[in-house]
């Protein structure tokens, strides 16, 4: 790792084309992310990322209210590229009407204080050394928002299915769903360790209720497809824009089969080098 080079992405482009909404993803995939760094300040800040070694994955936001110094950028860049940093500068752009409806529409105002029309045509000029450098063009006029996130994953290279961070939960539905959960599963259907002697003040972590619900052929068959239906599923989210998911196993009390399948599938995920982790919500209650 110490050898690899940091990552920088310059999100720049036309005002209204999508920059904060690329932003906003960046920092959910875990980059640093700023925004309308003042260029003055571009040195500093990159002396600072390089000392730091946590930061690796870095995101800026760069537009026209930078004015002249945007001028200033082959030079920096160049500067970058030749020492511990892998660049790219990604412009977004979009056509001059869709510009004008999506200012419109949110009743925002223009950066540059002019009338709109001219504001656009005047940032068009002004962001064209930008443009120039942009190793990727987006033209998110026609594009919905999961859209975009998709091609923005697509160009990081984010469909290595290990740059999703998955939560597997277990809980009880005695006591509700979890509410920040994206996929429920069901799980009383079941063999139930409460009702055997022995087992019911154990949890789902003990060998000796393991052994009991894995005795059952139904709870074989169960953990083998739930587990390859997660693994089909999680390239799709990933392509969708998604960096986050959660994974939520029920059980009536939350305490023994839905705390092993939980585990059973975080430690599944992780031995194909996934990022997965587990938590138990109920099993003390």
């Amino acid at each position: 790792m110490l050898n690899e080079k940091k990552r920088l992405f310059i999100i720049t482009g036309m005002s209204g084309a999508g920059k904060s909404q690329a932003l906003k993803m960046f920092g959910d995939l875990g980059f640093y992310c700023v925004d309308n760094l003042p260029l003055a300040l571009f040195e500093n800040f990159v002396t600072y990322v390089r000392q730091n070694d946590a930061t690796r994955d870095i995101a800026l936001g760069v537009d026209v209210r930078e004015k002249d110094r945007l001028r200033e950028m082959p030079k920096l860049l160049k500067a970058l590229t030749q020492n511990d940093f892998s660049v790219k500068v990604i412009f977004l752009n979009a056509s001059d009407e869709c510009l004008i409806r999506r200012f419109s529409e949110t009743k925002h105002k223009h950066p540059i204080h002019k009338k709109l029309v001219a504001a656009i045509a005047h940032e068009r000029n002004a962001m064209a050394p930008m443009l120039k450098l942009a190793d990727e063009i987006i033209d998110t006029s026609d594009l919905k928002l999961g859209e975009l996130k998709e091609k923005l994953s697509s160009l990081l290279s984010l469909t290595r299915a290990g740059d999703m961070q998955i939560s597997v939960m277990s809980f009880g539905f005695k006591y509700g769903l979890p509410k920040e959960c994206d996929i429920v599963m069901d799980v009383r259907f079941l063999p139930n360790p409460y009702y055997v002697e022995g087992l019911k003040e154990k949890t789902g972590l003990d060998p000796a209720v393991q052994n009991y619900i894995m005795s059952f052929k139904e709870s074989r068959e169960f953990a083998e497809k739930f587990a390859d239906l997660i693994k089909y599923l999680i390239p799709k989210y990933i392509k969708e824009g998604k960096s986050y998911l959660t994974i939520a196993m029920g059980c009536t009390g939350g305490r023994h089969r839905s705390v092993f399948m939980a585990h059973k599938l975080a430690e599944y995920l992780n031995k194909l080098r996934l990022s997965a982790s587990e938590f138990h919500r109920d099993i003390g209650v």
